[in-house]
């Protein structure tokens, strides 16, 4: 079940650079190599993206396969306008883990009363078995330091319950935010 949106608040913004792979060791020992994700790995995001709702329980299957479908396209057309960045972390040749950050324009506003952007965080996703050793955090770091690099001071998510403790950890905290939703009609 998706819990509220989390804000992260964020220090005054520092410029952080990425080489293009980085190969690191998990704190469980497992070695990895993360790179930047491109419009090749729509497809891989959006198997993550599925499976990630997939484990939480929230739609059908036959949903999230029409939501993978349609999210193939997506992906890739918000890589081509620079509003979608990712992430994939692989173990050798095998994807493990993916993560994305979405540049949203939004007003100013108090957290941030002079900027015009924002960052939503998504498609967070680690396989099972690697889970619980890092792999999570070091991506949400990774977006996190790509919205200090573009000076975005707010950074929001959705949480499931087994992923909020990881963002509450790096600062993120609960919010009031509500939510409606249009039932969808039979053409």
């Amino acid at each position: 079940m998706l819990s509220g949106i989390f804000i992260k608040k964020m220090p005054p913004c520092t410029i952080f650079k990425f080489r293009h792979v980085n190969r690191s060791r998990s704190r469980m020992g497992i070695m990895t190599e993360t790179r930047v994700a491109t419009q090749d790995d729509a497809a891989l995001i959006s198997a993550h993206r599925e499976a990630m709702f997939a484990s939480m329980h929230i739609a059908e299957e036959d949903v999230l396969e029409t939501m993978r479908q349609h999210n193939e396209s997506w992906v890739r057309r918000m890589m081509r306008e620079e509003k979608y960045l990712g992430w994939i972390v692989s173990e050798g040749d095998r994807p493990v883990a993916s993560a994305g950050l979405l540049i949203l324009d939004w007003p100013p506003h108090p957290f941030d009363p002079a900027g015009e952007k924002r960052g939503y965080l998504l498609n967070i996703f680690v396989e099972p078995e690697f889970r619980n050793r890092g792999v999570a955090r070091d991506l949400v770091e990774r977006c996190l330091a790509d919205c200090r690099r573009r000076k975005i001071r707010v950074a929001t998510l959705h949480a499931s319950e087994a992923g909020r403790t990881v963002y509450e950890r790096l600062g993120f905290h609960a919010t009031n935010e509500m939510m409606h939703v249009e039932t969808a009609q039979n053409d």
